[in-house]
């Protein structure tokens, strides 16, 4: 019998308030080892037009939209142990306050998982080439040229954050002498190459960059750092036609769910995964090889 060895392991999970997301998936199941887990969310849509039900952009900024307090209630309601926190990882001061609202209310985290990210897709291309609307995938409005201040807003949440809550993680982790900890990071089975989406897809691999530094460096601490890169996963935004083809595509025949990354997450920060460090596990029913 496997035994994950995370009772009362305490554990931050960025991007967690959408409840069929990837951050909500990974919360509930370090739950369920007993893990007690802090739900971290920022809501970027606050208010919404349109067709929020069907799969597609509106219903996934509808479910970004949302807080984590009904996820984390219905945590601590099946005997497990959640809170939550609103912040906005795009100012410089959220991830110390994150660690700092964690340390009081149960005390040093031990299992950081960066699994928030601003997205916008862009293009090298100019705005005349509607030939890059066909790269695109098909949930979304057709890439913007490349502007600085997209750059700027990607890589302030997706990589810059990143890397300040690992080193925040670090030097607490150090200063306290803890002998276990987890870094589970979130990237894309794109990130090597993503046309129509080049800054997301550059930040992405900029976290991987990091995730290999990292395991390198805090390896002697009794740290772990991994990342995970998922293929396409269903978290609201996938319409059923683009479904279809994406399983197609897929040699296991069918699109990922936000679970199938929680297991993996789960594996890493357990006592079986103690022996895996600086790795970028794809994830992604053969999508991409």
């Amino acid at each position: 019998m496997i035994h994950a060895g995370l009772e009362n392991r305490i554990a931050l999970i960025t991007g967690a308030n959408n409840p069929q997301g990837i951050g909500a998936a990974i919360a509930r199941a370090l739950a369920a080892q007993g893990a007690r887990v802090c739900l971290h969310y920022f809501r970027t849509h606050q208010s919404l037009e349109g067709d929020t039900e069907a799969a597609g952009e509106g219903r996934y900024h509808a479910q970004q939209a949302k807080s984590a307090q009904d996820i984390a209630r219905e945590i601590n309601s099946a005997g497990g142990a959640a809170i939550c926190i609103e912040a906005d990882l795009g100012d410089p001061l959220t991830p110390t306050a994150l660690f700092d609202f964690i340390e009081k209310q149960w005390g040093a985290v031990e299992i950081l998982v960066n699994n928030a990210c601003y997205w916008e897709s862009d293009t090298f291309l100019p705005p005349e080439q509607e030939t890059v609307a066909k790269q695109v995938e098909t949930w979304a409005a057709r890439p913007q040229t490349f502007r600085p201040d997209v750059f700027d807003r990607l890589f302030a949440v997706d990589t810059r954050a990143v890397a300040h809550l690992m080193t925040e993680f670090a030097q607490r982790h150090i200063a306290k002498g803890a002998t276990y900890g987890r870094i589970v990071n979130i990237s894309t089975d794109g990130a090597h190459c993503f046309p129509s989406e080049v800054t997301y897809g550059a930040a992405k691999l900029a976290v991987e960059g990091y995730t290999r530094s990292a395991a390198v460096e805090l390896g002697k601490f009794g740290v772990t750092v991994n990342c995970i890169s998922p293929g396409p996963i269903q978290t609201g935004w996938i319409t059923p036609e683009f479904e279809k083809d994406l399983a197609v595509n897929t040699p296991l025949g069918r699109v990922g769910t936000p679970s199938d990354i929680a297991d993996v997450a789960v594996f890493l920060a357990s006592e079986q995964g103690g022996w895996v460090t600086g790795q970028v596990i794809k994830v992604n029913g053969g999508h991409s090889v």
